[in-house]
């Protein structure tokens, strides 16, 4: 982690290894789904897509190393993704080929993950976070967060009489003249 943390940078980047599975299928419409499966705490040594084993269901390839970018204006997002009971990674996948992808991103930020799962053309799945990357994220967390106070905006009370008669209009219908 770096203590430069301007906006458009980030103040920490944790690297992770992208393990992805291509799960046959059983529908008439397509032979086999590609799902990212699983997050290793480091980057491996070996080749993006690399086979890693398998069975006849599933066979599962090293997808390749990535960065997970961390900035201190999302902590409080981290924090309720260690919170969880469950923390999770985010992995989109983007083709780039009839049978090829990319790893396209990696968050620790659930509500960047549920917007990336919107998205059209991209495979988004929540793996597990690895204990190493959750102490990271933790410790990142400790550094950077600050507590922000919610403030509730109180509106004006308004005066329903005066509603009703129309007195709280600026213009005439049709008009663009004041009154």
């Amino acid at each position: 982690m770096s203590a430069d943390s301007s906006p458009a940078q980030p103040a920490g980047r944790i690297s992770v290894g992208v393990v992805v599975g291509k799960r046959r299928l059983a529908g008439p419409w397509a032979s086999h789904a590609w799902l990212p499966v699983a997050i290793l705490p480091a980057p491996a040594d070996a080749a993006p897509w690399t086979r890693l084993g398998g069975d006849e269901r599933e066979e599962l390839f090293y997808g390749g190393a990535h960065e997970i970018a961390l900035h201190p204006s999302e902590t409080s997002h981290y924090r309720d993704n260690l919170a969880s009971g469950r923390p999770s990674l985010w992995v989109a996948l983007r083709p780039v080929g009839p049978e090829e992808h990319e790893v396209a991103t990696v968050s620790a930020d659930p509500y960047e993950g549920e917007s990336m799962a919107e998205g059209i053309g991209e495979i988004v799945e929540a793996v597990p976070m690895p204990e190493s990357v959750q102490r990271e994220v933790a410790a990142f967390v400790a550094a950077f967060h600050v507590e922000r106070t919610f403030f509730k905006r109180k509106r004006d009370r308004q005066d329903g009489e005066a509603m009703a008669r129309g007195d709280g209009r600026r213009r005439r219908e049709g008009s663009h003249e004041p009154e």
